[in-house]
């Protein structure tokens, strides 16, 4: 043969790890084509080995009649001569021969006599003598087993090979097919990974801890665990009967967690790794197979192509069953050749094939009942929905996913199997089930010791610790009790346990792009004790809603999408519960001041908008926040200044940055404001200053640089109380003598503009600390500066000057490092006043340290 029996059942195997898609049925389906293919294969094997016709003639009437004339058995004389009974006797010629040659001949005679005469006396032989010789049998055979044997007779084995080798192809197609093969590889090697998973055995003991915890309490009628504030107000599958609704937050009891062993809640490094990936991968093949169900189509055409192959096999087989006979009569036309024009033949295996066909029969109409089962469980009820639910009542992971099309059907099939295997499959199909994981792995890697090493000091001198990017907020962060400001970002789950109430010294709180849960206990040590928090987010969701219950909260920071068309979702009208709010910051893109914002006017004093540059419009709600002291609107698009603010009686500080304002002539409105001091109108496009600005007596600080002025008004020098004047950045070219007036100038800075000369009533403004005169058009540097005895930074870079005056000796709080100047410039000074800027320097370094 040209191939083994072995070679051809190889076509059904498939990986043994596919098994698991195999039901019970398909199993069947195989074993039942392997019996087949082991029939076809020996019927095969009986017909080129054993299957032949014997044929023989059969002799017309008149032939007959001449044969008994003509071709006969001999007479009774012609069996005498047949015989060798001599009918006369014929003498023996011995002439020429010696004597004992003579003899032996006649001895021998006479016994052959005796025995012809013995013969001559049995019963002659009867039948019909053909006259064929042998190699006209073979060829008599071979012409009527193509003649006279029905067709099927001699392809009966061939068909049914091909047949069982049909079936066994369409019975694997799906596992073949490679746009099905591959996601049917990729999902068994899933689920083999997620079935012998430890943290599958892991996740699922603890269940069986809860359960059997839930249990005792209901016995024992203990209550249940802490309650928690939510983002979803309560979780799923949570029993929040006795939840109390609270500002549109919800204190809700979610099942009690049991405390299990602490062998238990340690997964090995590599273990909790491969668990991770394992997550991943069941995330992005979930995504892939669930877009379409062609695995679903393909199962179901291949189980329809069997079916039909079945009643197409049992129709066209039965009807010739009758027809495999022992017995042919055959008529080839070959008389010129033998001499006969019909035969009769026997074929030696028309019995062994009519039992091997009964024997097909049989196991076809099994193979096809199998089949229409195959149909009957496809169609009987939706296979591209699968539902979790049975796996979500007995485990403590309610948020497992129902899912569809061909991940649906796939867990159809394994179900089939073992319903073990979806089980431990959900594991990894839940939210809840990772956050665990990723919990353990967190505290795992993040312990105490690794915390306390990245604690630093900031600026105001207060612990700080900043964690970017991690699954979740490590346990041991609540074990840092000297904490003061704690940043946390990007960090996909923060959940605030009870523990949160160590860290006694915490006052300050970031949550940038990080959704936060808090469990009741730990709320209210938060509500009680956080003075500042700052959140950052990109939708109005992720901010926690109780972050509108921490009534001792002194400062907020909400930095995010806060536009016209979601101001009714951010639950402003919830902050008048911050009855302590003092400081609230909005950097956000606000069309519009929401109106709700003056509910916190009575005890609001600061509040920054900084809208990135959308246009600010509506501002009216501002008009009854009177209690606020500071007031930044930065990058609203303002082209003139808001007579909201006018309202704003004891308003200290306006900051007006980054604008498209103009012009000022409101500004003689701020004469109203008795109690401004500061203004900030830097950063926009003003081109003058009108004279009005002397009647705002109580201005301290003014601030109007990076603008497009060319002149200052002389008004603006009647300023008694001006401290700090910012004109940097501007086209002035020429200071007004008039500067001379101010005579409680502390900080004039005035560089990056186009000054040539300085006006000698300058250094009559004897309180000056700081002098910005950098980047101008400057030629000489007054020797009247060193009258500025209190000066303490001095810039001049960027001018004109060949030198610079000795008077500046006499400036002793002026050290090195805040003369900013050419280095060919400081050395034009006079060696004395060199040794004296350097040496204040160091003796002030030195008292530093």
């Amino acid at each position: 043969m040209m191939f083994t029996l072995t070679e051809v059942a190889s076509l059904n195997d498939i990986q043994p790890t596919y098994r698991i898609l195999k039901p019970w049925w398909d199993v069947f389906m195989d074993y039942l084509g392997l019996v087949m293919l082991m029939l076809a294969i020996f019927a095969m094997t009986m017909q080129i080995t054993k299957d032949q016709v014997a044929c023989l003639p059969c002799l017309e009437d008149s032939e007959e009649a001449a044969g008994a004339k003509h071709n006969s058995f001999p007479t009774q004389s012609t069996r005498e001569a047949a015989s060798g009974a001599p009918a006369t006797n014929i003498p023996l010629v011995t002439k020429d021969l010696p004597d004992r040659a003579v003899h032996e001949l006649l001895v021998t005679h006479q016994h052959t006599a005796v025995k012809a005469e013995k013969y001559a006396n049995q019963p002659q032989p009867t039948g019909v003598k053909t006259n064929l010789d042998y190699q006209q049998y073979i060829f008599i055979n071979q012409i009527c087993y193509h003649v006279a044997l029905p067709w099927y007779s001699k392809y009966f084995p061939y068909l049914t090979l091909i047949h069982t080798l049909v079936l066994m192809v369409s019975s694997n197609f799906w596992f073949k097919y490679p746009k099905t093969s591959s996601k049917i590889e990729h999902f068994v090697s899933i689920l083999g990974r997620c079935f012998e998973s430890p943290w599958t055995t892991k996740a699922l003991s603890e269940t069986a801890c809860e359960d059997s915890e839930e249990n005792k309490q209901r016995l024992t009628g203990a209550p249940s665990a802490p309650k928690q504030v939510s983002l979803e107000g309560k979780d799923e599958g949570t029993n929040v009967s006795s939840s109390t609704p609270m500002l549109g937050v919800k204190f809700s009891a979610d099942k009690p967690i049991a405390e299990v062993p602490s062998s238990m809640t340690i997964l090995d490094k590599k273990d909790g790794e491969q668990a991770k990936a394992l997550f991943e991968k069941v995330r992005k093949f979930r995504a892939h197979v669930e877009d379409s169900d062609f695995i679903y189509k393909l199962y179901v055409a291949q189980t329809i192509v069997k079916t039909v192959k079945f009643i197409l096999i049992l129709s066209y087989t039965s009807t010739f069953l009758a027809k495999i006979n022992f017995k042919h009569d055959c008529e080839p036309d070959i008389k010129q050749l033998t001499g006969y024009r019909k035969f009769f033949c026997t074929h030696n295996m028309a019995f062994m094939l009519n039992k091997l066909l009964i024997s097909y029969m049989a196991l076809i109409l099994i193979y096809g009942m199998a089949c229409l089962y195959s149909l009957f469980w496809v169609f009987r009820r939706p296979l591209k929905e699968y539902s979790f639910e049975k796996v979500r009542e007995e485990s403590s992971f309610s948020d497992i996913p129902d899912v569809k099309n061909d991940f649906a059907f796939l867990l159809h099939m394994v179900d089939q199997y073992d319903q073990l295997y979806s089980k431990r499959f959900g594991v990894f199909l839940s939210e809840v089930s990772e956050n665990k994981l990723r919990e353990i792995s967190l505290n795992h890697e993040w312990t105490f010791e690794k915390l306390r090493q990245l604690v630093t000091r900031n600026t105001q001198d207060q612990q700080e610790l900043h964690l970017f990017m991690l699954s979740g907020l490590p346990n041991a962060v609540f074990d840092l009790t000297d904490l003061e400001v704690l940043k946390l970002e990007l960090i996909p789950e923060v959940r605030f346990s009870a523990k949160v109430s160590q860290m006694t010294s915490l006052q300050e709180l970031h949550l940038c792009h990080c959704p936060a849960k808090v469990e009741q206990t730990g709320f209210a040590f938060l509500r009680d004790h956080l003075r500042c928090l700052h959140v950052k987010f990109t939708d109005v969701a992720e901010i926690p809603t109780w972050v509108y219950l921490l009534r001792s909260l002194r400062e907020l920071n909400l930095i995010g999408n806060l536009s016209s068309e979601n101001n009714k979702m951010i639950g402003l009208e919830s902050m008048r519960d911050l009855r302590h709010l003092k400081t609230l910051c909005l950097k956000s893109n606000l069309t519009k001041m929401p109106t709700n914002i003056a509910e916190l006017s009575p005890h609001l004093i600061k509040l920054v908008v900084h809208n990135d540059g959308t246009k600010l419009l509506v501002l009216n709600s501002l008009k009854k926040m009177t209690n606020l002291i500071e007031l930044e609107l930065h990058s609203c698009e303002l082209e003139r200044i808001p007579h909201a603010i006018f309202s704003l009686t004891n308003l200290q500080e306006l900051d007006l940055k980054s604008n498209n304002i103009r012009t000022i002539e409101e500004i003689i409105s701020f004469q109203h404001l008795k109690r401004l001091t500061c203004l900030k109108l830097w950063h926009n496009k003003i081109i003058t200053i009108p004279s009005s600005i002397g009647q705002v007596k109580s201005l301290e600080s003014l601030h109007l640089s990076h603008n497009k002025l060319e002149s200052l008004p002389p008004a603006l020098f009647t300023l008694p109380k001006l401290r700090h004047l910012d004109v940097g950045h501007n086209s002035i070219t020429v200071l007004p003598p008039d500067v001379g007036l101010l005579h409680n100038l502390q900080h004039l800075a005035i560089n990056s503009n186009k000054l040539e000369v300085l006006p000698k009533p300058l250094f009559r403004c004897t309180k000056l600390k700081v002098l910005c005169l950098g980047h101008n058009a400057l030629t000489v540097l007054p020797e009247a500066a060193g009258q500025l005895v209190q000066l303490t930074q001095l810039e001049l870079r960027g001018n004109c000057l060949d030198r610079l005056p000795a008077q500046l000796g006499n400036c002793r709080l002026l050290r090195k490092n805040a003369l900013v100047v050419e280095d060919h410039l400081f050395d034009t000074l006079p060696v004395e006043v060199k040794e004296s800027i350097s040496r204040e320097t160091n003796v002030s370094f030195t008292s530093g340290l």
